[in-house]
């Protein structure tokens, strides 16, 4: 399956922004999603999950409240809305899907990627 995540920006703090991860090449509904994010000099980082059903998600404690995971499988899409945002925010934000039926934090255990999209948040 072929991930394209979309939506990034620039956003002044406070502000919002919705983030799109359309999926092609195979139904996004026999995958888990991951959102991550990378800053410049940093490690990518695990932001927030989903399962196939969206029976349950996960956030990062530095996103939880502010950070909403969903998807949409009749689209084949999944969607980060993020509020409230932060500079702390800014950075690459990769989607991705996980053969498992279980919500999973680290990117290795991931098996597709999409490419990235920029978040800007401005102080």
């Amino acid at each position: 399956v072929q991930l394209q995540a979309s939506g990034g920006g620039l956003v002044q703090a406070g502000g919002s922004l919705r983030l799109s991860c359309a999926a092609s090449g195979g139904p996004l509904s026999r995958y888990g999603m991951g959102w991550f994010r990378q800053a410049l000099g940093k490690e990518r980082e695990f932001v927030a999950g989903i399962t196939w059903s969206s029976s349950n998600t996960l956030y990062a404690d530095s996103v939880k409240g502010r950070f909403t995971v969903s998807r949409d499988n009749a689209k084949n899409t999944g969607y980060l809305q993020m509020n409230s945002l932060k500079p702390e925010d800014t950075g690459e934000y990769y989607c991705a899907a996980i053969s498992s039926t279980l919500l999973r934090r680290f990117p290795h255990e991931y098996d597709y990627w999409g490419q990235g999209t920029l978040v800007t948040v401005s102080s």
